[in-house]
């Protein structure tokens, strides 16, 4: 399934737009991760442990989208984007979220409205 952040796909034509199609993730960080990464901001810099957590939430947030939108019956998902709150002091969330569609490859010389 094509994923962009864009609203139109070069080369291609929305055929139809299904809806709004999203992927949610909630993560917390284990007791050992939060007193490693407490120990690594009194030093400052980056904190590995977080950013690792964060990009494998994005990534599975990502998954269930692409799931999401497949049972709506999309082959594309436009103007995707990422959006991530806190819950409570040790939870994450990471939402990823875009519009399902069904695309087609544009017929030659053809041009995107």
């Amino acid at each position: 399934m094509l994923v962009v952040t864009s609203e139109r796909i070069a080369g291609h034509q929305v055929k139809e737009t299904l809806g709004e199609c999203f992927g949610v993730v909630v993560r917390s960080r284990g007791i050992g991760g939060n007193i490693m990464a407490g120990l690594r901001s009194i030093v400052g810099g980056e904190i590995h442990e977080y950013t690792r957590m964060l990009e494998d939430a994005r990534k599975q947030a990502i998954d269930r989208l692409v799931s999401n939108a497949g049972v709506m019956g999309a082959n594309a998902i436009i103007m995707m984007r990422f959006d991530s709150s806190e819950i409570g002091q040790s939870m994450s969330e990471i939402v990823a979220y875009g519009t399902a569609v069904v695309i087609e490859k544009a017929p030659e010389g053809a041009r995107a409205p």
